[in-house]
């Protein structure tokens, strides 16, 4: 059953150097505040998974916590490359990234199909693509009953898996809410989980139509860091910060901009920290 613990301690206890990690979160609830605690903890030579790469992706490839990323579509979503990702692959700086690229389908059926403890995933895909000529993990696969010819990929199985939601109960049950993209998937695949979330209340209720509920038994650790998705969104809590979004090219084309922020607002910062973006959105 889920553990109900501080954020340090869910990271030390559950993120370790060499693991397979996937922080999943589409456009909203993505886990910055969990991020920036594995870079706090020096973590090294990680594999980093995910759908759409991109600010929290960046910072992690740039203090050199990473030594291969798995992946479909990198960038600052709305303003252009991801310059610490662009740095790494181009001039191995601070090391040399190794990349796989998939396609967002394929992504998304690898996390189901790890999710349901199968070794490969299939799809109708890549058809006149060219990622199979570059990636040897693509392959082909005939239907024994029809004889159609599909793609498959291996099924995605982190390490661990690192989401935002917006609630948890005491009994650490998580409620996800709006765009739900690939968590329930990348948690169900995973062999630990650490899920942070806005706050940890007596019930769940009410729940959205469009949402779901992760049960304990699934979950590792929950923690409760108010805030933590931020500058990405939390649907009912705060809208997502586009001027960050926007400040962040300036910030991450230059190492040393790069490092000097990293320092004032990752290394010299606590979770506690990501409460001051915790208010409501207004409609």
């Amino acid at each position: 059953m889920a553990r109900i613990m501080t954020l340090a301690q869910a990271i030390a206890e559950n993120v370790k150097d060499g693991d397979t990690v996937a922080m999943e979160g589409f456009t909203h609830l993505i886990p910055y505040a969990a991020g920036h605690e594995v870079i706090r903890q020096g973590r090294k030579d990680l594999t980093i998974i995910r759908m759409t790469p991109d600010i929290l992706y960046d910072q992690l490839i740039g203090v050199g916590a990473v030594k291969k990323m798995k992946f479909s579509w990198g960038g600052n979503p709305g303003v252009g490359s991801l310059h610490r990702f662009r740095d790494a692959v181009e001039k191995h700086w601070p090391h040399k990234l190794e990349v796989e690229e998939h396609s967002h389908a394929a992504m998304a059926n690898a996390y189901e199909a790890g999710a349901a403890n199968l070794p490969f995933a299939m799809l109708r895909g890549y058809i006149g693509a060219d990622l199979p000529k570059v990636n040897a993990q693509i392959k082909s696969v005939t239907c024994p009953f029809t004889g159609e010819v599909l793609a498959a990929v291996p099924s995605i199985r982190p390490d661990v898996t690192l989401i935002h939601a917006q609630r948890a109960d005491r009994k650490g049950n998580v409620l996800i809410e709006g765009i739900v993209g690939v968590q329930k998937e990348a948690v169900l695949a995973a062999k630990r989980s650490v899920v942070t979330v806005e706050e940890i209340v007596d019930e769940l209720q009410p729940a959205s139509p469009n949402s779901l509920v992760l049960p304990s038994w699934a979950v590792t650790a929950v923690v409760a860091v108010p805030g933590g998705a931020f500058p990405s969104y939390a649907q009912g809590y705060y809208k997502r910060n586009n001027a960050f979004y926007l400040a962040w090219d300036e910030i991450a084309r230059d190492r040393d901009s790069f490092q000097q922020w990293v320092k004032e607002n990752i290394l010299e910062k606590t979770p506690e920290d990501f409460a001051q973006y915790a208010k409501p959105a207004k409609n």
